[in-house]
């Protein structure tokens, strides 16, 4: 009688792909088009068709449905595609980082913060930080606080600092600061004298908007489509000063961060109206993927901003 057969173990997948296929499949999965992907992947279609399967005989499962309308990933594809960005993330910042290497800077770091905390908060802190870190350069990009909770997950990002009810998935969280957003007008306007005012009866009125780049420009369209009403925006700005003055001379009305508009309130005849909104006030977060891997002179930064916010006047209440 035949000896039954051992266990029978299996030799560990091997799997195989460069930076030429994470590049294809984050390309093909934006375009949803295998044509497009290996197009702008700059190698032909037969050759991009080859590695996909090639990756998914390696891996053992499908990346991609393919349809009629073109091609969309599976839940393995999904999750191949987000660490293939993130590594392809890391690898401009390792190319950025040799260069400044090379121009004698030690240090790169990569801050993206909401619309407040880069035109209030972040100025003279950065100065103090620079003046103290000479060889470290700092690139400050301004963002909607879930595309921030985004670029920090997938690393094209070290520091992030963001605003309202986000979904801070599995990053690290520090407290920051309260951030309220309230109605500017000037010193004549019919609201001037409102305990308070709900953000949808000031779309009767004509508003001075920041760009549309900016963060809070962004979020305050939102809100509108969420309301099915439109801003009736009379001019765009780039700054809060200048949103500030604009005000000043009647030409409408703004939503502004409470500390930039007291600043201004100081040598301007505006007047400034709480919001009665539950989405005014925002608690503001810095968010890293994890405080103990950034570099030291990153930790060094979230401490100043941290011992900044504590020690200054303008904390709001609770």
């Amino acid at each position: 009688m035949p000896k039954p057969l051992g266990k029978v173990i299996m030799p560990p997948m091997s799997m195989h792909f460069d930076l030429v296929d994470l590049r294809l499949m984050v390309q093909v999965a934006e375009a949803n088009s295998l044509t497009k992907g290996a197009e702008a992947s700059h190698i032909s279609l037969p050759a991009a068709s080859t590695r996909i399967k090639n990756l998914e005989e390696s891996i053992g499962t499908k990346l991609f449905y393919r349809t009629s309308q073109g091609v969309t990933l599976t839940p393995p594809g999904q999750a191949f595609v987000q660490h293939a960005r993130t590594v392809l993330g890391q690898i401009q910042h390792l190319r950025a980082d040799l260069q400044e290497y090379a121009r004698g800077i030690k240090g790169h770091l990569r801050v993206f913060a909401n619309t407040t905390a880069l035109g209030e908060y972040l100025p003279p802190v950065l100065r103090r930080y620079l003046l103290s870190h000479p060889d470290v350069n700092i690139d400050l990009r301004e963002r909607l606080s879930h595309d921030i909770i985004r670029a920090v997950s997938e690393g094209q990002t070290d520091i992030g600092i963001v605003a309202g009810l986000v979904r801070t998935e599995n990053l690290e969280i520090i407290p920051y600061r309260r951030d309220r957003l309230v109605l500017v007008v000037p010193r004549s306007h019919d609201l001037a004298q409102a305990s308070s005012v709900d953000f949808a009866d000031t779309l009767d009125y004509d508003h001075v908007g920041l760009q549309e780049s900016s963060a809070i420009h962004a979020f305050l369209r939102q809100v509108c489509d969420q309301l099915h009403r439109p801003l009736k925006s009379r001019i765009q700005v780039g700054n809060f000063e200048a949103a500030c003055r604009m005000i000043e001379a009647t030409v409408g009305v703004a939503i502004l961060p409470e500390s930039a508009a007291r600043r201004h309130a100081q040598t301007m005849a505006i007047a400034i109206v709480p919001l009665s909104d539950a989405w005014a006030i925002r608690e503001m977060q810095i968010c890293v993927r994890s405080l103990e891997a950034l570099p030291a002179f990153a930790r060094e930064l979230v401490d100043l901003l941290v011992e900044d916010a504590r020690t200054d006047p303008r904390i709001l209440a609770a």
